[in-house]
Parts: C-alpha cells; sequence; structure tokens
C-alpha cells in the first residue's frame, strides 16, 4: 500500500487504494463493451474476428497502463469509437483500401501524432479552432456511427429510388435490435454500471432463449493468435498523395476527440492543471495508437467512459491501471464474443451515436457562419458516408464564409491550415 501511495501519490490527490480500485473497476464495467463492438466493426473490413477480440484487448491493456504510470492520470484508453467506424466503412469499404494499407494509414497518423506530441502543435491547432465546429464534427461522427448501427439492426435498408427506406422492421432480429436499443437507452438513463455490455448481455440472452442465435457451447477458452494481423501494416501503399486527407482526418479527429474528452473528464476531477500532467496523457494516447496499429487495430483514444471510474472518487494512475489490468480477464471470453449475435452489438453504436450526438444543442446557430458550416459537416458525414468529406465541407465553407463576410477575427491559422487541407481533398477527390 505504501508503495502504491508513493508511485501514484495518492495522499497528494485526496485518494486511497480501495478508492482507486473501485473506480478502475467501474471504468472497466464502463469500456468492457468495446472489445466485442470493435471487433465485430472491423472484421467487416475483412479481418478476421478472433484476432480482433485479442488485439482489442491488448492495446486496452496496455494503452491504459502506459497511461496511468505515465500520466498518473485516471484515463482509459482503446480503440476509438468512430474512427472504427471510419476506418471499415470508409476506407475499406468506401474506398476499396485493403486492411493493410488502412492499417498503414493509422500507423503513419500515429508516428505523427507521436512527434508532434512532443511539440505545442496538438494544443495550437485545439486552441485555434473554434469551439462550435468542434462540436460539430463530434455530432457528425455520432450521426455517422449511428446511420451505421441503425443499417446493420436493419431499421433502414437501401432502397433504387430513394436510397434508403424503413427496413423489415416486422423481422424477429430487427425486433431484437430495437429491443436492445431500447434495454441500452433505459440502463443508460438510470446511470447503471456497465449500462453498454449488460444490454448487450441480456439481448444475447433473449437471442439464444429464442432461437435467433446459438448459444456459446462454453465461456473461457485460450486467447486468439494475433498473428493473422499485427504488423501487417502497409506503409508503403499508404504514401500516396490522395491519402494525405484521409490522415489528416484521423489526426484531426482524434486531436478533438481525445481533448474533448480530457477536458470533460478534467473538469470533473480537478485535473491537468498542470500542463505536464496534459501532455503525458496526449503522448501515451499518441504512443497507444502506434501500439494499435502495430497489433492490427483502428486509431486508439482516450475513452470517455473514464468520467464513470472519476464519479467512483478516481482521481489517480492506480484507477486506470486497476482498468487496464482488469481487462486481461477479457482474452478468455472469446467463445461468448463469437455467440452474440449483430443485433445485440449494433444498437450499441447507435446509443453512443446519440451521445456524441447531443453535442449539437451546444452550437451557436444563430450566427450563419457557424449554423452552415456545422450542419454541412454534420449532414455530409453520414450521407457521404465520410467523416473526411464532412469535416472538409465544414471547413471549407466556414474559412470561405468568414473571408467572404469580413470577418477576419474567425479565421485562425488553425481553421486556414485544415480547410486547405479539405479543399485539397476535393480537388484530388475522385
Amino acid at each position: 500500500m505504501e508503495i502504491l501511495d508513493k508511485l501514484f501519490k495518492l495522499k497528494e490527490h485526496n485518494t486511497d487504494v480501495p478508492t482507486e480500485v473501485r473506480a478502475g473497476f467501474t471504468t472497466f464495467l464502463a469500456m468492457m463493451y468495446i472489445v466485442p463492438v470493435n471487433a465485430a466493426i472491423m472484421k467487416l473490413a475483412g479481418m478476421p474476428f478472433d484476432a480482433l477480440i485479442t488485439a482489442t484487448a491488448l492495446v486496452t491493456i496496455i494503452s491504459t497502463v502506459l497511461n496511468g504510470l505515465w500520466s498518473n492520470t485516471p484515463v482509459a484508453m482503446s480503440v476509438g469509437m468512430g474512427l472504427n467506424a471510419y476506418f471499415t466503412f470508409g476506407l475499406v469499404k468506401g474506398m476499396g483500401i485493403p486492411w493493410q494499407t488502412a492499417l498503414g494509414i493509422v500507423m503513419i497518423s500515429g508516428l505523427i501524432f507521436l512527434g508532434l506530441s512532443l511539440t505545442r502543435f496538438r494544443a495550437w491547432v485545439f486552441e485555434s479552432v473554434p469551439e462550435d465546429l468542434r462540436r460539430a464534427i463530434s455530432a457528425g461522427i455520432g450521426a455517422f456511427i449511428a446511420f451505421i448501427g441503425l443499417k446493420g439492426i436493419g431499421i433502414i435498408s437501401s432502397d433504387p429510388n430513394t436510397f434508403v427506406t424503413l427496413g423489415k422492421i416486422h423481422s424477429p432480429s430487427v425486433l431484437l435490435g430495437v429491443l436492445g436499443f431500447f434495454l441500452c437507452a433505459i440502463l443508460y438513463s438510470y446511470r447503471v454500471k456497465g449500462a453498454f455490455i449488460l444490454s448487450v448481455i441480456l439481448t444475447s440472452i433473449v437471442a439464444w432463449i429464442i432461437g435467433l442465435s446459438t448459444p456459446p457451447h462454453s465461456f473461457i477458452s485460450k486467447p486468439a493468435s494475433i498473428a493473422p494481423i499485427a504488423f501487417h501494416f502497409d506503409i508503403i501503399s499508404a504514401l500516396k498523395l490522395s491519402f494525405v486527407p484521409v490522415i489528416a482526418t484521423f489526426l484531426v479527429t482524434d486531436l478533438f476527440d481525445t481533448i474533448g474528452t480530457l477536458a470533460g473528464i478534467g473538469m470533473r476531477a480537478g485535473l491537468f492543471r498542470e500542463p505536464e500532467q496534459l501532455e503525458r496523457t496526449l503522448q501515451a494516447d499518441a504512443a497507444a495508437t502506434v501500439i494499435g496499429a502495430s497489433l492490427g487495430t483502428s486509431t486508439t483514444t482516450s475513452f470517455i467512459e473514464s468520467a464513470a471510474g472519476v464519479e467512483e472518487g478516481g482521481r489517480t494512475g492506480l484507477t486506470a491501471v486497476v482498468t487496464g489490468l482488469l481487462f486481461i480477464t477479457t482474452l478468455f471470453f472469446l467463445p461468448v464474443y463469437r455467440a452474440i449475435p449483430d443485433s445485440a452489438i449494433y444498437p450499441i453504436l447507435v446509443m453512443v451515436g446519440v451521445l456524441m450526438f447531443s453535442e449539437l444543442k451546444n452550437i451557436n446557430f444563430s450566427d450563419t457562419t457557424t449554423a452552415v458550416s456545422a450542419f454541412l459537416t454534420v449532414m455530409l458525414m453520414p450521407l457521404t458516408y465520410s467523416i473526411t468529406i464532412g469535416l472538409s465541407a465544414g471547413f471549407v465553407t466556414y474559412f470561405f464564409l468568414a473571408l467572404l463576410k469580413g470577418e477576419k477575427e474567425k479565421i485562425t491559422p488553425g481553421t486556414a491550415a485544415i480547410a486547405l487541407i479539405g479543399l485539397l481533398m476535393f480537388l484530388i477527390h475522385k
């Protein structure tokens, strides 16, 4: 106990070992869903599901423990929701890029992250980009992954005349997905710990009982090998001019996602008052993406679910270390993960989309420049099936509207740089 107190400075943060352990367990329950959900999303890129389960668990363990020890903050890290969907549906399915090349793009963005984390670049971009555009990006990604979730459940389906239409709503699998969504929403509303993973479990049990899915024959097995995906990133194929906007999208999106998450957690826990603490967390976040791409996953980022542990009193890196170590248990649940039906997974995407979309309420729509830019950002992400296009359209529109209206105070180096990259993306887009 005394060693832990000295290592994590527990007394200085007005906490103790029992509190930190309880907080770590709470964060673990809140974000445990990421293991099966990320594997279910990325397998659609043609990657093996079993290897993805192991890789997701490993990158969560390594990155979360690393951050706990390096920055001494109660922030857990794992594969980012939204960016994993972009990896699969935007790059691999949308642009026809092999998943190895997509991993190469993630690796390049991660290495750039790591280099920039040693400078003030991340803070500079964050400070120079309007807060309303940051919120629009979050809301747009929320709409994007909710669209994927609704399509996965079967609530919406494609139509040759109207592009999309209502799916076969009376289908048992669709009704099961609707049940899963309501379970998730209700449990979350009542602030039940582990609401997401609990809704997945309950929905799966219903599917097993009514015969829509086969229950697991066992609950525990040895971890699957990550050999089929580990170190399969193809950097050479990713070094193309046409991929510059894509790499920029990963950079900008992860930047805003991470800073937004850390700002929210920091306000609740009184963290990041010292610049070094924030910089170390950002460095761990950047290193985590490099580790994730090496193991075979998309961009790794700080998880907002860490706030659950903060609410339980977690104030130091011991909370993160406990969370990371608890994820070791997920390595052995492969038979259970295999038996989870898609109707239990996709409702989580919709609910996460709802939470991200709620950022719209904080945007100042009375300002025309902001309103038009935010609208295009949010709408074009799901409608074009591309986070890159939505983000680029938002910044390009914001820049030119501000320029034409003479609102020079709105044009910062950060917005100009991102708008230029976005304009480049449209010029080379086929």
